[in-house]
């Protein structure tokens, strides 16, 4: 095995368990015939928590723990972190905190969560997405140390890295260190896209000025955020071994689990960053299908044929439209009808530009039916990050000049986001 020391990284951030394509660590080949990183194949990543398990287990070790997790939290062969720690040596897990969606996983989005106890271990398990949203000092004064370990889906318009910010700003209040167990970013951790959040906007699923899609894993991403002074908090990341920044999710080896109940495979959580822009008008995004952001539409939407064709004429790199219809389950926009709708369909991950994609779907639509469109104004600019969508939308009745102006405009953020972040980045 491969051992390295830690790496103190700030007077408030650490890297443990350094490994595989991390940066910048400073190593102890302690001389038990491990691959070098540059060997590693496809479908090798280690996530944190066997990281953890193999060489870090240390830093919970005579602790009493709290762990943030959700489904999503597991190991390569299936075993939650839940049971995992539970059974460690020397690991005393005392509290469980669920973020949206719960510690399941199956509650709908925005649905509050309320606490509990698990039945498996008899931990009480707090809910991090109801009234509160955040430890209070109560909860904390419980635990010794406070230990992430969810996977996220690399959208800025997400609620799990900020549960895990917020946490880990609570956790330093409290005088307690927060541990981030690795995990990858399911989309290419090298692609960045979509603006910088004007702060005007910040939300429960927008807490600081970063790019719509990100490219960072909740490890950098707090690193970042710790690193240039916006974020004050006692955090150790525990890395992934085996990653590279260019991996598809499912090049890692690690099981797909459903981040969230929506986002069910990978075409779906790319194009996601796009056509989340849907759940802030009066169209489906579709939720209550099959297909859900893979699919927008509503009842209206009579000419879906006509659109698609438009939308196939821009020859958008990597994917092509086609129409369709879904009947929609009850409790969702247009729930309980069958609708029209208009389905993405993605030919090249690697060339597909979800963001723009779904600012050429908007337009596409809202061009034509701005009669029938209804905008959430508040929801849509908090999901954009700022007014200059809907504005730019509202400017470009019979043609995209404000749209391309924007999208180039948030071209040239991302690429100064993706510069700015770079001394924060884990893995090459």
């Amino acid at each position: 095995m491969l051992r390295h020391t830690a790496l103190v990284l700030a007077s408030t951030l650490t890297l443990a368990g350094v490994q595989g394509c991390a940066r910048g660590a400073a190593s102890e080949d302690t001389g038990e015939g491990a691959a070098p990183a540059a060997q590693l194949s496809k479908g090798s990543v280690l996530p944190g928590v066997e990281v953890l398990l193999r060489d870090s287990l240390h830093l919970l070790e005579g602790k009493r723990v709290g762990l943030i997790t959700n489904p999503s939290g597991r190991d390569r062969e299936g075993r939650s972190t839940i049971d995992l720690l539970y059974r460690a040596p020397g690991v005393k897990l005392v509290a469980l905190f669920g973020p949206e969606h719960g510690l399941r996983g199956t509650a709908e989005a925005g649905a509050k969560v309320a606490s509990s106890v698990d039945s498996a271990t008899g931990i009480p398990i707090y809910s991090l997405y109801g009234d509160i949203r955040v430890p209070t000092p109560e909860m904390l004064d419980k635990i010794d140390v406070l230990v992430y370990d969810i996977q996220d889906v690399g959208a800025r318009v997400y609620t799990f890295q900020w549960t895990m910010v917020l946490s880990a700003v609570a956790a330093a209040k409290a005088g307690k260190p927060f541990v981030v167990l690795d995990r990858p970013d399911p989309v290419r951790g090298d692609r960045f896209g979509g603006g910088v959040l004007d702060t005007t906007q910040r939300s429960f699923v927008g807490q600081y000025p970063v790019a719509l899609r990100y490219g960072l894993t909740p490890g950098e991403l707090l690193r970042y955020l710790v690193g240039t002074g916006q974020v004050k908090a006692n955090v150790t990341v525990v890395p992934m071994d085996g990653y590279r920044r260019s991996m598809w999710f499912e090049e890692t080896g690690i099981p797909w689990v459903n981040p969230s109940p929506n986002l069910r495979d990978l075409d779906a959580t790319l194009l996601y960053t796009g056509t989340v822009f849907f759940e802030g008008t009066n169209l489906s995004e579709g939720r209550g299908t099959d297909r859900p952001f893979r699919v927008v539409g509503a009842g209206w939407l009579r000419d879906a044929g006509a659109i698609v064709a438009a939308l196939n004429a821009k020859h958008l790199p990597g994917v092509t439209f086609d129409s369709t219809s879904r009947t929609i389950a009850e409790g969702q926009k247009w729930g309980g009808q069958t609708i029209p709708m208009i389905e993405v369909k993605v030919t090249d991950r690697d060339k597909v530009e979800p963001v723009s994609v779904g600012v050429h779907l908007l337009q596409a639509i809202y061009s034509r039916h701005s009669k029938e469109w209804e905008w959430r104004a508040s929801h849509f600019d908090r999901l954009a990050g700022t007014t200059a969508l809907r504005e730019a939308l509202l400017a470009d009745t019979t043609g995209t000049t404000a749209i391309d102006s924007l999208l180039a405009r948030w071209d040239r953020e991302a690429k100064e986001w993706g510069e700015r972040v770079k001394p924060y980045l884990i893995y090459e």
